[in-house]
């Protein structure tokens, strides 16, 4: 069995987005190196300043350098029917993998990763970057951050790992498309195993033991599995390979409820990696002030997080046709509620422009409350987690209150204050809000309408 040691200089993280700016490959046949190719690489991009800085690669210094397309050929005569090795693999092998394809070459190679098999081979060491395990092997390293310095240590430590395995890690990672060949470096297998096939909510946390990201699942096994599987050179799976060390779930019985605890969670926590549901709002609010005289005000303003909004909406026109219902009903002036009067009679309507505030904001009061009144309260009742109990998603004058699991004997849903208590309480949004009602509509079998308070 024959092995490419590889190494990679690059101009940033991920692959689509990046460039290689030094390439070397080390041919190991477990025992001694037999041959070893090394290039810098001109990427056609402006290396940055602290990557140039880590590397000593410059700009200067690769202008005159091949371009990876012309090495391709033999980057790719090299890898043929050879196991490639990296520290981090899945790094390495999506760049090369990226760069090979553009050039008209397939890369399809087991991988083994230097990282994953000297936590297992060598239990025990302080850490695991290549400065930290050559340093406490004795392995020689110069020009650490160099692709050909980095890779002969690499394959000295491959070297070692060979001697002390016995052939029964490697023989494991490399049989048929093993998991963790593509998990990240430092995440346990045991990780992936203790995930249910259920739907739910999954957390990827980093060492610190920040989430990094928060994701819902159907199948909570095969999607977080999907996120290391796929050969994408997307920044964000290079970001997850390599800061995930861990990952925890909430499960749950529906995915609608797993997509409403997806919302809440990033809200919550507003992990880096999500960015989908950042800024998402109803683009126009419903509001009321008090003016100078002491009226009471109906207003229509863009939508601000914070915002106690008696309604949202996404276009003025149908705040104003949500306004205009509410001036017919309780005899409210139009332009007390910022809109141009559209009586065919300005002077003699009755618009309670002639009252004092406290009498006018009364009506204003009384509108408030049919506004609240007008949203629906219910209860959307499903599958629980088994058959013992069932879910339930509480909407409060169309507000999201909480969900959760109630057994047979507590599902009396008429008794609000009860049910209240035995639901985890969630903050509505209006994605949330969405979601609950576009599923209402279309399964309706499964509402159970309420009396608003």
């Amino acid at each position: 069995m024959l092995f490419a040691v590889v190494d990679i200089e690059t101009t940033g993280s991920y692959a689509s987005g990046n460039g290689i700016t030094e390439i070397a490959i080390v041919i190991h046949d477990g025992k001694k190196v037999i041959d070893f190719f090394e290039s810098l690489v001109n990427p056609h991009v402006p290396i940055p300043f602290f990557i140039q800085r880590l590397t000593g690669i410059n700009n200067d210094m690769v202008a005159n350098a091949p371009a990876f397309r012309e090495i391709a050929g033999q980057v790719n005569e090299l890898l043929q029917d050879k196991v490639f090795v990296a520290h981090n693999v899945n790094f390495d092998y999506s760049f090369v993998k990226h760069q090979l394809k553009a050039a008209g070459f397939e890369l399809d190679s087991r991988k083994l990763c230097t990282v994953r098999l000297a936590r297992k081979v060598l239990p025990g060491m302080a850490g695991y970057s290549l400065g930290k395990l050559t340093h406490q092997l004795g392995i020689r390293h110069t020009e650490a951050h160099r692709a050909g310095g980095d890779a002969l240590a690499t394959a000295e430590l491959l070297g070692i790992i060979i001697e002390r395995d016995n052939g029964e890690a490697i023989k494991a990672m490399l049989k048929g498309r093993n998991r963790e060949s593509y998990l990240p470096p430092h995440l346990p297998v045991s990780e992936l195993d203790r995930l249910p096939s259920s739907p739910g909510v999954y957390y990827f946390q980093n060492a610190a033991g920040k989430t990094i990201y928060v994701g819902k699942a159907k199948n909570l096994h095969r999607r977080v599995k999907s996120h290391f599987s796929n050969n994408k050179p997307s920044r964000q799976k290079q970001d997850f390979i390599r800061e995930t060390i861990r990952i925890t779930y909430k499960q749950c019985a529906t995915e609608l409820m797993a997509e409403i605890l997806e919302s809440a969670e990033i809200r919550r926590l507003w992990p880096i990696h999500n960015r989908s549901q950042r800024g998402y709002l109803a683009q126009f609010a419903l509001l009321t002030y008090e003016d100078q005289q002491g009226y009471m005000r109906f207003t229509i303003e863009r939508n601000r997080t914070g915002y106690q909004a008696l309604y949202t909406f996404n276009t003025v026109t149908e705040g104003e046709r949500r306004i205009k219902e509410l001036i017919d009903e309780y005899g409210l002036c139009p332009r007390l509620c910022n809109i141009a009067c559209y009586t065919d009679n300005p002077e003699g309507c009755d618009c309670g422009t002639h009252l004092p505030p406290a009498a006018y904001n009364e009506r204003v009061t009384n509108a408030v409350k049919t506004l609240k009144k007008s949203l629906p309260t219910f209860a959307l009742v499903d599958k629980g987690l088994d058959d013992n109990e069932h879910s339930c998603i509480l909407v409060m004058q169309g507000v999201l209150v909480g969900m959760g699991y109630l057994d047979y004997e507590k599902s009396e849903l008429s008794n609000m204050e009860t049910l209240q208590k035995n639901l985890e309480p969630l903050q509505d949004n209006d994605h949330i809000r969405n979601l609950i009602f576009r599923h209402a509509t279309e399964f309706p079998e499964k509402c159970v309408m309420l009396a608003n308070n």
